[in-house]
């Protein structure tokens, strides 16, 4: 059983049913233009879905399991009911590179920078409160062995971002610049793969430093990664919830 505090993530396993799983896998595979017994058919690396709501896709976000998780890690009246899990980054096995494999935080809010462009998703923000984001979620939909593409996760990575937004203030960094920070300050952390059954999750820290990877195995990927946004009231550092407190930990505070 991981520590959330120490490592910056849990897994809750069958957080959602595999029934659930298998009707939006049954969906999802209608999207993908491929045969899913065709390995033909699967030429491309990974595929991105975009903007699935409703039916199993709602089902999936709101079990009992998983709202307790929520009040316990983002806190009570802290975050925002899920309607749907956006985007879905399907990978197939494959010799070639994704291309998005790098080692990153997800950002949460546009800037107002003229600089900074919308439609540029590296372009948008983090900054130490962790605006725009109670939590980082991994959701299988599939089996996810070793080879499957598992998300890599930096153990422990989300207590030193921290330190590196303490300076840039309410505006933040770029995802671009904060990635490229945290991923040089985490790169001696031990590794850990999100593996496991349709149904399990991964709650996360907003912080915490991940990565996607080729895959290596045989059936394709299926996996949701949205956020848990935050409720009415914004994080501080002087916050009672397990993000907050992490935060602070981070500070050395």
């Amino acid at each position: 059983m991981t520590d959330f505090a120490a490592d910056g993530f849990v897994k809750i396993e069958q957080a959602f049913s595999e029934e659930t799983a298998a009707a939006a896998r049954a969906s999802l595979w209608r999207e993908t233009g491929c045969d899913p017994d065709d390995p033909s058919t699967w030429t491309k690396p990974v595929i991105r879905l975009s903007g699935y709501g409703g039916g199993p896709f709602e089902e999936a976000p709101n079990t009992p399991a998983l709202l307790r998780a929520y009040d316990d890690l983002a806190g009570p009246g802290r975050w925002s009911p899920r309607t749907g899990l956006g985007t879905f980054p399907i990978r197939f096995p494959s010799a070639e590179p994704p291309g998005d494999d790098g080692w990153h935080i997800d950002a949460s809010f546009a800037g107002d920078d003229p600089s900074d462009d919308p439609l540029d998703p590296m372009s948008w923000r983090v900054n130490l409160t962790s605006r725009g984001r109670a939590l980082l979620m991994l959701f299988l939909f599939s089996e996810v062995g070793e080879n499957d593409a598992p998300t890599r996760i930096r153990v422990g990575s989300h207590l030193a971002v921290p330190r590196l937004l303490e300076s840039a203030g309410e505006a933040g960094l770029p995802m671009r610049e904060i990635s490229q920070r945290a991923a040089a300050a985490t790169q001696d952390l031990p590794v850990a793969l999100a593996t496991g059954r349709p149904g399990d999750v991964y709650l996360c820290h907003p912080f915490l430093v991940h990565a996607a990877q080729p895959h290596r195995g045989t059936r394709p990927r299926f996996l949701a990664q949205p956020p848990l946004d935050p409720g009415p009231t914004p994080y501080s550092v002087d916050g009672d919830s397990p993000v907050e407190r992490a935060i602070r930990l981070g500070l050395r505070r």
